[in-house]
């Protein structure tokens, strides 16, 4: 009994280490975003990343419409977008992975760019590319 008591003590004080954001941690990531942009896919590479099972990913994109803009993002301009993805143990609770974009999608995206490197990033992890 005291094993059984020991373990889920255990389990409950670790399982926040590792768990999803809340939905208003989401919201406040999206509403600080300095980008809101609407985006076309028009090309997805996905390379190797450093460390097994990681993947890095360049998404060259077609904005079509702007919502907002701290980097004057316009319609009609092409950006570049980077991120790495690693692929979560099943059963595992932990945060949400962005998810790799499709060529032809159509999707909003919230990002941030990068003012040393000039690239954008997701801005709102797993809800970087859809609403709640």
């Amino acid at each position: 009994m005291r094993r059984l008591l020991f373990l889920l003590t255990l389990l409950s004080t670790m399982s926040p280490l590792c768990a999803q954001l809340s939905p208003s941690a989401y919201e406040a990531l999206q509403k600080a975003a300095p980008e809101l942009l609407s985006l076309e896919i028009l090309r997805v590479e996905v390379a190797p990343g450093g460390t097994p099972g990681r993947q890095n990913i360049h998404v060259m994109a077609l904005v079509n419409k702007v919502a907002r803009s701290a980097t004057n993002v316009k319609a009609g301009d092409l950006i570049n977008l980077f991120y790495s993805v690693t692929p979560r143990e099943k059963g595992r609770v932990a945060p949400g992975e962005t998810p790799i974009l499709e060529e032809k999608e159509k999707t909003l995206a919230y990002l941030a760019k990068d003012a040393a490197t000039e690239e954008y990033h997701p801005a709102a992890g797993a809800m970087s590319f859809r609403n709640f």
